[in-house]
């Protein structure tokens, strides 16, 4: 009986395990590749997002701070109104007074002049009619 001696037969090209290792091996790259692709892909939807949000803050920031000068504005010419109308009543106010202590004190004199004996009663009521129809 012959003994046959087993044949080896040499491979060509890698083995299994370094073929499994290698698919390994790329597959992991590609995957973290996608994940990095996606992850910046994310963060570019978000930056553009953020600056949306930050427009729409700024747009409601300018809109509130242009109705607060506007209702700044309308309560200062309300003042300014209320201040014209307050001269107006002060000057109004201002002169009158001013004449009718000028007339008092002309009639408190022709009054000390007749009692002084300087008047007649005819020449008082004289001076105090002429005094009372000038003003």
């Amino acid at each position: 009986m012959l003994r046959r001696r087993p044949v080896v037969v040499q491979r060509r090209g890698p083995g299994l395990l370094r073929t499994a290792a290698t698919t390994a091996v790329v597959a992991g790259t590609a995957t973290a590749v996608s994940k990095g692709v996606s992850g910046s892909m994310d963060q570019a939807a978000m930056s553009k997002e953020q600056q949306m949000e930050q427009q729409q803050v700024t747009k409601s920031a300018t809109n509130q701070a242009q109705a607060e000068l506007e209702q700044m504005k309308a309560q200062l010419a309300a003042m300014q109104a209320q201040q014209l109308q307050a001269d107006q009543a002060r000057a109004t106010t201002a002169a009158a007074p001013a004449a009718q202590p000028d007339l008092i004190t002309q009639l408190q004199q022709l009054t000390q002049l007749k009692q002084a004996g300087a008047l007649s009663e005819d020449e008082f009521q004289a001076a105090k009619a002429k005094l009372l129809s000038s003003k």
